[in-house]
């Protein structure tokens, strides 16, 4: 099986609500995608830690095909076009979603370590 893709969901920083903000947008977005395309889409929401901090995470994939060159194009616009609304505009479309039809997926917290062979410290030596 294959990862899928990955898109970083960027809140602003002291948002309040921000894991709500984050399991919202993803589902969301997702959900919308696959409306569109008339597929089904797998999907989880992420908290990822890493040293202390953290962001958020949104892991796609198409159960079906491996490479879709057009999903994260698709997710961005998606996205993007979800970034321009508040927390409760944000609730009343995840509500009117569910009613229509929306499984969310909870957010997932996952613990990443660092890559120090991808630093670029290696870059700087090499």
């Amino acid at each position: 099986m294959h990862r899928g893709i990955e898109v970083n969901i960027g809140l602003r920083e002291g948002l309040p609500n921000e894991a709500f903000v984050a399991e919202a947008l993803g589902n969301l977005a997702v959900f919308s995608l696959a409306r569109e395309r008339g597929e089904r889409l797998d999907w989880q929401v992420l908290r990822v830690d890493v040293g202390g901090r953290h962001h958020y995470r949104l892991v796609v994939r198409h159960p079906d095909r491996v490479l879709d060159l057009g999903l994260v194009h698709e997710l961005g616009r998606i996205l993007h076009s979800l970034s321009d609304e508040d927390v409760e505009q944000l609730r009343e479309r995840f509500s009117d979603a569910r009613k229509n039809g929306l499984k969310p997926v909870p957010l997932r917290h996952v613990r990443e370590s660092v890559d120090f062979w991808r630093d670029d410290f290696w870059n700087w030596i090499g």
